[in-house]
């Protein structure tokens, strides 16, 4: 019996649910507490999605970078490619619904490497996600209180916001240590909280205005506000780059349903409900955050002239709400939306603390014997801290004050955005491809695209690969070390961490992490994989 198995007597066996036995065949035994719902591991899905949060956080990213047009049309394109993304991932956590999701299916698939990058690249890209969200509630949280009381409003800074940040990180910390059935609950909660706070938006946007902005307008206004390509709409820099920049808007929003297969060893008949929980919760997610974009879209006021203020709404939608509503209607769509954020932000924690027990659970990262350490409540609490003070260190650069149009704005959020994508994205592609190479050979779960597989993986890990090669790019002139005008401090710092801890992770592989690294470790008793199969 290999050094570190729990001994499982054979009368033990029968007694072990349907689910068990499937993480059984898998090598793991059952440590985490199986008392979520399908509907609570959708919800946590669709809670990280969160059309509250990265619809309205990154407004500026996709108006700025081509106008309207860049949410109208781009918006619903990604989306169904995000879409068949979802559904070739639906189809692996079907057959592997573990918490390692991600990098298990490709160290399965591919072997101990291809396992070794992916749950790497998946760890980086939940720790940005945490990260980005809860700077993006604090923000919001900022703006909420600052649209409601000048003074408060009169003192902003940086420094401010990234108090309140670490702040909302404590207090995600604090609710995941405490229990993971309250993280079910408040996942519930959260779903119901984004569906009737979006539709309350989106009522608000269409009955308070005096006036909205024309079909015309918001499907085919275009302008480009990045400057490059000296302004144009019509060159072929301005379509194949400046609107690709604006990719980030949807990219991000619709990110982090991974959280489906994170959470699956703690979900009831995991093969099925994961797998629904990760299509459904994009599919749902890229129709609301749709009406809701285009609701603010067209209550993009007008200026003294007549004429829609591109200037205001280029600015973000806070302008656009304070504006368009007045300062109390104003506050509640914000207050809507900083709270949505922080039942985003407190999902994100519980996903990424998931990755990191699980990744820690087979030896992958530094301090694994603590890291994958539970507390009596079977939390990993220790795995949760991790996470808080790396998401803390990663946005440390948000304090770098870059003055635009006199307002200091912390383009370092863009930047952990992008990082939060980038490293999300190319996990998922890894285990995508690896699958359709497999072909007719991978043994499929009860879940799965049937023949589908051979179109849809070969789309899917195209859409990641282009879309994460737009967003290391410089998204503005100063951040272009070609170019006059260039400071580091307008630096795109994505491309530096990503292929910066990639180029680490390689030498890290070849000088030490391949000679022990052999993939995931079973945790059950080899007779009861042996008696469920291999």
């Amino acid at each position: 019996m290999p050094e570190g198995h729990e001994h499982v007597e054979e009368h033990e066996v029968p007694h072990l649910t349907d689910d068990e036995k499937h993480l059984a065949k898998l090598g793991y035994k059952q440590e985490l507490n199986r008392s979520w719902s399908g509907f609570s591991n959708f919800a946590i899905s669709f809670s990280i999605i969160s059309i509250l949060a990265g619809c309205f956080t990154n407004f500026g990213a996709g108006f700025n970078n081509g106008g309207p047009i860049s949410i109208s049309w781009s918006w619903p394109i990604l989306g169904l490619f995000i879409l068949i993304i979802g559904f070739t991932m639906s189809e692996l956590v079907s057959a592997y619904p573990t918490s390692g999701g991600i990098y298990w299916w490709a160290s399965k698939l591919g072997g101990p490497a291809a396992g070794f990058f992916t749950g790497w690249l998946n760890l980086i890209g939940l720790v940005a996600v945490t990260a980005g969200v809860s700077y993006g509630c604090a923000t919001f949280i900022d703006l909420t209180i600052s649209t409601y009381s000048e003074s408060f409003a009169a003192d902003y800074s940086l420094t401010r916001v990234f108090i309140i940040f670490v702040i909302v990180l404590a207090l995600v910390s604090v609710l995941n240590i405490f229990s993971g059935h309250l993280m079910a609950i408040m996942n519930n909660v959260s779903v119901w909280w984004h569906v009737v706070g979006a539709a309350a938006i989106v009522v608000v946007l269409i009955l308070v205005p005096d006036q909205h902005q024309s079909f015309s307008y918001v499907f085919t206004e275009r302008f480009n506000n990045s400057g490059y390509a000296d302004g144009s709409t019509t060159s072929v820099a301005f379509w194949f780059a400046i609107v690709p920049f604006g990719f980030l808007l949807t990219q991000y929003t619709i990110t982090g349903f991974d959280a489906s297969a994170h959470l699956s060893e703690e979900t009831g008949a995991a093969s099925t409900a994961a797998a629904k929980g990760i299509w459904r919760s994009i599919l749902y997610s890229v129709l609301g955050g749709y009406v809701l974009l285009l609701c603010v879209v067209f209550a993009i006021p007008d200026t003294a002239d007549g004429q829609p203020d591109n200037a205001l709404a280029g600015l973000g939608v806070q302008p656009i709400f304070l504006e368009a509503l007045g300062k109390n209607w104003a506050t509640f769509v914000l207050f809507i939306s900083a709270s949505a954020q922080f039942f985003c932000a407190t999902s994100c924690m519980t996903s990424a603390s998931r990755m990191t027990f699980a990744f820690s659970r087979d030896g992958a990262i530094p301090g694994s014997k603590t890291l994958q350490k539970l507390t009596a409540s079977r939390v990993p609490a220790n795995a949760v801290v991790m996470v808080g003070v790396a998401s803390a260190v990663l946005s440390l650069p948000a304090l770098i004050e870059v003055d635009v149009n006199g307002t200091p704005v912390p383009l370092a959020f863009y930047a952990v955005t992008s990082i939060a994508v980038i490293g999300l994205y190319l996990a998922f592609a890894i285990p995508i491809w690896l699958r359709w190479r497999h072909g007719d050979k991978f043994d499929v779960g009860s879940w799965n695209n049937g023949a589908k597989y051979k179109w849809m993986n070969p789309i899917a890990v195209a859409e990641i690969l282009i879309v994460s090669v737009y967003l290391m790019m410089p998204t503005t002139p100063a951040a272009n070390p070609f170019r006059d005008e260039f400071e580091w401090k307008f630096v795109n710092y994505a491309p530096i961490v990503t292929l910066g801890a990639l180029l680490l992770l390689v030498i890290w592989w070849n000088v030490s992490a391949k000679k022990w690294f052999t993939g995931p470790k079973h945790t059950i008793d080899e007779a009861v994989v042996e008696a469920f199969g291999d």
